[in-house]
């Protein structure tokens, strides 16, 4: 929070912080804890402060009354001895209502500055229950938009649980109100409200429950005011967070992303999620203000262990002005240390204004990210090279285009029904993964699909979207070793195995062998979502903003030398990704790919060796997976 006086108690009373998902009070807890120990350190008395924080300061609300009770007291017992009146901890209304209408909890509040809560902890007609329905009192809470110092959250990430992005029916999906004992006819009810509230705000359906806190939190900070949130790594790749990474660009400066490079349970800020998260900090620009050019991001090598640790990093954070930038070179970003321990390592990065991916999230080694970063300027710029070398590279909207969502080729409203493979199959279809089946760049369909009655013209239509390169969706580098698949006869792309389609045949070979060499592998993972332990995924719509080797800026020389490279290296089998720098096939079609196919030189071939080893060295990439005792670096 810019500009307090920390020694002032006067100040310090006006502050006003909430956690509109607070759960059992933790993340209000770990503030209240700084502001007292600031305040202390600056001459201040915290027990003066103690009855303003809980009858003014600090507001959290939640759901569940059994959480909200444990934050009130969890707070109040930070001054056990001090008493006080009021407090701003409430039990939100969820569900059907006794009057028939229905709530959605704190998000309530993106439709009115008041809200009848059910009433705060300190009323003693609040009983503990599991749902809300013990509670005897209400209370009408002001919770006024812009006026809030700071929102600081960790808010539920539920989001539809099967992959709906890109169907016509994604927003019939609801997910996100199951639970507390509602009803499917009460789910609808409120998923209306979801949708009316959350208009023209960063909410997206398929980002899930906590881009709706988000828009929440933005509507309630004050200019100057700082927003702090827990969220699914998804924010900072996917198109359906486009919308909140727009809204900071635009409306925030001080943009800070931390996240975490390691695997399990130590890739997440959260103890029971299980998947990847990052920390976004940020303040909300003052009328007038322009934001600062620079987005800092910092990844830390695993999460730290309690609340000690994790001060000293918070504490060793340095300014974005002192930090090297992504476009600097492949040099690595400023180490950060916690006495003699390397904890993680900082960067920064240009802000951009249209909600651009964050691709530097998640990684042990920040050289990694300035060579994925200066291949999607068309510049190869390998660690231990001083310069950098043109390369001609292009979104892969620019170059081809990408085939049908699977929902919409074989799913209840789609054309075809879906069957085993045929050799005589009319409509083949590369569908699922298979990694016995799928260690050579050629595969074979493994599905076949038949055409709906009364839908044949629509087939026709999705069929004239086969082709032979098909995209990896769903890239799990410790089994699988391909990005890129390539079926002889043109297929149908299926769940995993989107269609790419050029307008040139010769791109298909260009595409194949520069897609599954450590360059193509590198692009894949920097512009992918890693949010799981070696899983990395794309959707149909991303894969259109794809940093590729740029097929149109080659020779027909070039063209053709991208066909004998796939030739020879159709029948030869390839290691999983994860193995990429022990598999002196990859090494070879490295080679095929920098010397001949680009006409580079063989110390920029060692170069992209030595960076494959860097890459398979990232947790995301190996996911902890072990190592065979024989796989050494292969030049």
């Amino acid at each position: 929070m810019q500009g307090v006086d920390w020694s002032d108690p006067e100040a310090i009373r006006k502050l006003r912080i909430a956690d509109f998902a607070c759960g059992t009070g933790a993340l209000l807890s770990a503030v209240y804890e700084q502001i007292a120990a600031r305040h202390e350190r600056a001459g201040g008395d915290p027990a003066a402060l103690h009855a303003n924080m809980m009858e003014e300061a600090l507001y959290g609300c939640d759901v569940m009354p059994s959480a909200v009770h444990i934050t009130g007291a969890t707070l109040s017992g930070v001054r056990p001895n001090i008493g006080f009146g009021k407090s701003r901890v409430y039990t939100m209304p969820y569900g059907r209502l006794s009057d028939g209408t229905v709530a959605i909890g704190s998000l309530e509040l993106l439709a009115s500055d008041a809200q009848l809560t059910q009433t705060n902890f300190t009323d003693p007609a609040l009983r503990t229950g599991s749902i809300g329905e013990e509670t005897a009192a209400q209370v009408m809470v002001e919770v006024p938009d812009e006026g809030f110092d700071m929102v600081i959250m960790n808010p539920p990430f539920t989001r539809p649980g099967s992959d709906w992005e890109g169907s016509e029916r994604a927003e019939d999906y609801i997910k996100h109100f199951r639970g507390l004992s509602t009803g499917l006819v009460t789910q609808r009810d409120m998923a209306k409200s979801l949708k009316q509230y959350t208009k023209d705000t960063c909410y997206h359906g398929y980002a899930g429950i906590a881009s709706a806190f988000a828009a929440l939190a933005h509507k309630k900070i004050k200019p100057g005011g700082v927003l702090a949130l827990v969220l699914p790594l998804s924010v900072a790749n996917g198109l359906s967070w486009q919308g909140f990474r727009e809204m900071l660009a635009q409306e925030y400066t001080d943009l800070t992303v931390l996240s975490i490079a390691a695997n399990g349970r130590d890739m997440s800020f959260s103890s029971d999620t299980g998947m990847a998260e990052c920390l976004v900090v940020a303040r909300r620009l003052k009328k007038g203000e322009l934001p600062h050019d620079r987005l800092l991001f910092t990844s830390l090598q695993r999460r730290p262990r309690g609340f000690a640790q994790a001060s000293l990093v918070a504490n060793g954070l340095m300014d974005s002005s002192q930090v090297r930038r992504i476009e600097d070179g492949p040099y690595g970003g400023e180490l950060l240390m916690v006495g003699e321990d390397l904890t993680g390592e900082t960067i920064t990065a240009p802000r951009g204004t249209d909600g651009e991916s964050w691709g530097a999230v998640r990684l042990s080694d920040y050289s990694l990210a300035q060579v994925a970063y200066s291949l999607s300027q068309s510049r190869l710029w390998l660690p231990g090279m001083r310069s950098f070398v043109e390369l001609e590279l292009a979104a892969l909207r620019d170059v081809g285009r990408r085939g049908w969502h699977d929902i919409n080729i074989a799913g209840s409203a789609g054309p075809f029904v879906k069957f085993p493979p045929s050799p005589t199959s009319s409509y083949p279809a590369l569908w699922n993964h298979n990694a016995k089946r799928e260690t050579r760049i050629v595969c074979l369909p493994d599905s076949q699909l038949r055409v709906k009655q009364g839908m044949e013209d629509r087939a026709s239509e999705a069929w004239a979207t086969a082709s032979r390169i098909h995209f990896n969706r769903d890239f799990t580098f410790g089994s699988q070793p391909l990005a890129i698949a390539f079926t002889d006869r043109e297929a149908i792309g299926g769940r995993v195995w989107p269609n790419v389609i050029f307008s040139d045949k010769r791109y298909d070979y260009a595409f194949s062998v520069w897609g599954n060499s450590t360059l193509g592998l590198l692009s894949y993972w920097w512009h992918s979502s890693r949010q799981q332990s070696s899983k990395a995924s794309m959707t149909v719509r991303a894969v259109e903003s794809l940093p590729v080797l740029d097929p149109r800026a080659l020779t027909d020389e070039q063209l053709a030398t991208a066909e004998a490279i796939f030739e020879e290296f159709r029948d030869k089998e390839l290691k999983p990704a994860y193995l990429a720098d022990a598999d002196p096939n990859r090494a070879l079609l490295d080679r095929r790919v920098v010397c001949d196919l680009l006409g580079l030189d063989e110390g920029v071939y060692m170069a992209v060796r030595r960076l494959s080893e860097k890459w398979c060295a990232e947790p995301s990439v190996h996911g902890g997976k072990a190592r065979p005792h024989d796989a050494r670096l292969v030049m």
